[in-house]
């Protein structure tokens, strides 16, 4: 791009100027910049930079009433409306934790905050948005009509950042090194993974291996992993919806995992989207970024869970679903048969 930030920051508000109608995600993507310089360059336009105080930002927010949540990755967005409390801090990874927001903060992802003033066909929106190193989106939180705009607009004044710029450093993409060759700690991989007595323990188990996660699924065998035709994802929904069986969906990033429990009721097919569009939970999935979906069992000491897991083109994990558990309990019989049942693919059609 040209030769100044500001000439850049320029050429970009341009853009978003003449295509309003177009995610900033993909905005990005069509200039071949980060969704973090994206934003930075609208400092002064709509835009202020605010202190990254992940704890201080994260607990006010329990005083402005309800807003949405939304935490996406390049494959599935996943949106809550409620209210911010039962935040916990830690020193590597932090959690949001209640009834209807529940989160999972890794904080080493939580590099750029920004306050976003957007204005809408439906009005002038306001949102708080995260963003990592590599200035990928990690956690959006934006204001709704019920959201206390006084306690909204204190907090975010007291994190002001005494840089207004536009530019913004970003770093390259982390690279992780995984094996080349997961056969050759096959064995050692079973063993661990018949030994796990809590789902938790997976990914100590693929870390200390070397393994990524879809490294260790497609390597276990199907005692353990089983793949699974990609046209039954929809059914799936269709069938717990049908039968208010409550389940969990995981949609995450690098940076933040968000988790929805409970029953779900309203499943459409919008061309490649298949959402799920109920009050206060909204998935919104790219079916034709999907490459995998995988039927997945762990070991634990109230016997063994089993999720669906769908991957990218790359093997990045897109979204879990899990049946709800009733906590110290076995999971419920009749989210395993839905998930065990699922049109299987043989690995050697796959391959």
């Amino acid at each position: 791009m040209k030769e100044t930030q500001s000439e850049t920051a320029s050429e970009i508000r341009e853009f978003c100027a003449n295509n309003t109608k177009v995610r900033e995600r993909d905005i990005a993507n069509m200039l071949d910049v980060k969704e973090a310089q994206l934003i930075a360059a609208h400092v002064g336009y709509g835009a202020t930079r605010l202190i990254c105080a992940m704890d201080e930002i994260f607990s006010g927010l329990a005083n402005v009433g309800e807003v949405l949540a939304l935490t996406r990755n390049d494959a599935a967005m996943h949106e809550k409306t409620r209210i911010y409390d039962a935040y916990h801090g830690g020193k590597f990874a932090s959690m949001v934790s209640n009834a209807q927001i529940d989160l999972r903060l890794f904080r080493r992802h939580f590099a750029h905050a920004f306050l976003v003033h957007k204005q809408t066909d439906h009005g002038l929106k306001q949102s708080i948005q995260f963003f990592d190193e590599q200035g990928d989106a990690v956690h959006k939180i934006h204001t709704k009509p019920n959201t206390n705009m006084h306690a909204w607009s204190k907090l975010t004044a007291s994190y002001f950042h005494p840089d207004q710029s536009d530019l913004l450093d970003i770093k390259p993409e982390r690279i992780k090194d995984t094996l080349d060759n997961p056969e050759s700690v096959a064995d050692a991989l079973k063993d661990n993974w018949s030994k796990m007595t809590d789902t938790h323990q997976f990914t100590m188990m693929i870390r200390k291996l070397n393994l990524s996660r879809h490294q260790a699924v497609t390597t276990i065998g199907d005692e353990y992993a089983w793949r699974i035709d990609p046209s039954s994802l929809e059914a799936l929904l269709q069938i717990a919806a049908n039968e208010k069986l409550p389940m969990m969906c995981f949609i995450g990033n690098r940076g933040c995992i968000q988790i929805h429990s409970g029953p779900i009721q309203t499943i459409k097919r919008m061309g490649h989207w298949l959402n799920i569009l109920d009050d206060g939970f909204h998935m919104h999935l790219r079916t034709d970024q999907i490459h995998e979906i995988w039927g997945v069992r762990k070991p634990t000491d109230k016997g063994h869970v089993t999720s669906i897991e769908a991957y990218d083109t790359s093997g990045n994990l897109v979204i879990q679903f899990f049946g709800t558990r009733i906590e110290g309990q076995d999971e419920r019989k009749s989210w395993r048969d839905i998930a065990e049942n699922l049109p299987r693919i043989q690995r050697s059609q796959a391959a």
